[in-house]
């Protein structure tokens, strides 16, 4: 990996925001997925991070990737391709990386899943370690390097990925020293895990600029909980590349996989996690859709890996299951996504926890009407004014789940209805282009950067008429 350095470009440069992850170190999600540093920095692109990279492009804006990293020992610098950012590589604090080497699980809520079982002398660190439990998801934030990072790109903004996590209280500290607007939005985190947060969470919160906030029942828990205006909230939808998710296909994209033309298919894709992403739901549900239909040929494909990996393999060779088709691995390749997703008669999504989750916006803009359970975000995504994207269910609930599906299995011209409602709910709410303005314009309603933007539009408007 080399690091160099950036020059500023010539003339008035475009606005520029800071964009920081959830997670203590990237490789705590990189590894999960069995992806490398020097992939994601280059080509990787299944991420949140990067589909605000490309909408903020889109409106104008550039985008600085700032990631803390356990695998690095100086600031590097890159070009990320496929977005245009710069990804800045930033090593962990010595003083975390020091504690790291000792923690079972830095995200554990007390002291044994932090440390594991403390037994014989290690007693005697209980109340040196319920400390370091408190303070552990505050010392990865290495404030000095970020402020010289965000000095040197001259970013205007700083925008985390979630409020509800250390990071966010930290940079907002940061953002007052260097006297930078500080926003954050929410992917998914809407619960602490230390003492040391509920008291100094609220006052970060107050302090911010504003948070970026797409399901309406999150918007009403934060007013509820930290009392904030409404006028610093916005209610502003994760984005979705339509040039590059759309259907192809049916009968191409079965046959390059291998699958009948008379299948039932459904799909699903994301990140393996059983408890969190329901999968075990889905197992159940899978094996009742079966048995209501044992002479139909269904297929049930799944891709994507994870953590839970090997749990979810186990419940899958553990049931009597037919037509099931794992990819177990992390696709960052959308025309490969984008042809399984085109394959599908419908997609389904039994989540139990989301924020505002991509995976069924990239299934809806390829057509297809969903069968989800009533997470967090579900309703924003499929209800529109125009047409449901699809139907929800319970939570949890594997027979409601199988029952929907067949319903949906069931009726040709409801399918197609669903199907067709959510293609133009993603057309009209997902965009880019549509997502790119709506944060350029909160992200810097109060920052001086008018004069740019009419620059911008005189350049535009030239060009149009040459």
């Amino acid at each position: 990996m080399s690091h160099p350095q950036s020059q500023p470009a010539a003339g008035k440069a475009p606005p520029t925001i800071a964009l920081l992850p959830w997670g203590n170190v990237i490789e705590d999600f990189l590894d999960t997925i069995g992806i490398s540093l020097v992939t994601f920095c280059s080509e990787f692109t299944g991420s949140w991070i990067f589909g605000y990279a490309e909408a903020l492009r889109a409106a104008g804006v550039r985008t600085v990737v700032i990631c803390i990293s356990a695998s690095v020992a100086a600031p590097q610098r890159h070009t990320h391709g496929p977005s245009g950012a710069t990804i800045w590589l930033l090593p962990a604090p010595w003083v975390y990386r020091a504690l790291r080497r000792h923690l079972i699980n830095p995200y554990g809520r007390n002291v044994r899943q932090v440390f594991g079982q403390l037994r014989g002398a290690r007693r005697l660190l209980w109340p040196v370690l319920v400390v370091l439990r408190e303070l552990i998801l505050y010392l990865a934030t290495p404030l000095g390097p970020i402020s010289r990072v965000i000095r040197h790109e001259q970013c205007g903004v700083i925008l985390c990925q979630e409020y509800e996590y250390p990071r966010f209280d930290m940079c907002v500290l940061l953002g007052k020293l260097l006297r930078v607007p500080i926003f954050a939005a929410f992917q998914g985190g809407n619960y602490q895990r230390s003492q040391l947060e509920r008291v100094v969470r609220p006052l970060a919160v107050r302090l911010a600029d504003g948070l970026i906030i797409a399901a309406r029942a999150e918007i009403q828990r934060v007013q509820t909980r930290y009392h904030i205006p409404a006028t610093r909230l916005a209610r502003i939808f994760n984005p979705i590349d339509l040039d590059t998710w759309h259907a192809t296909n049916r009968a191409q994209a079965r046959a390059a996989l291998q699958i009948p033309t008379d299948a039932c298919v459904v799909a699903w894709h994301g990140r393996v996690s059983v408890q969190k992403k329901g999968l075990d739901v889905l197992i159940d549900a899978w094996e009742q859709l079966c048995q209501s239909r044992p002479q139909q040929e269904l297929q049930l494909l799944l891709i994507g890996t994870g953590h839970d990996a090997a749990e979810l393999r186990r419940q899958i060779a553990s049931r009597d299951l037919r037509g099931v088709r794992w990819i177990d691995q992390f696709s960052h390749d959308r025309a490969m996504l984008r042809t399984y997703l085109s394959a599908a008669d419908m997609y389904v999504f039994p989540s139990r926890q989301e924020g505002f989750a991509v995976a069924p916006i990239e299934a809806m803009a390829c057509g297809l009407p969903v069968v989800a359970a009533d997470a967090n975000g579900v309703r924003d995504v499929l209800e529109s004014e125009t047409g449901d994207a699809g139907i929800v269910v319970p939570c949890g609930d594997a027979q409601a789940l199988a029952l929907a599906l067949d319903r949906m299995l069931s009726d040709d011209l409801a399918k197609q209805a669903y199907g067709a409602h959510a293609r133009a709910r993603v057309e009209s709410s997902f965009s880019l282009e549509a997502v790119g303005r709506q944060l350029r314009n909160f992200l810097f309603q109060h920052s001086a950067d008018s004069a740019w933007e009419s620059e911008s539009q005189l350049h535009h408007s030239a060009e149009s008429q040459a």
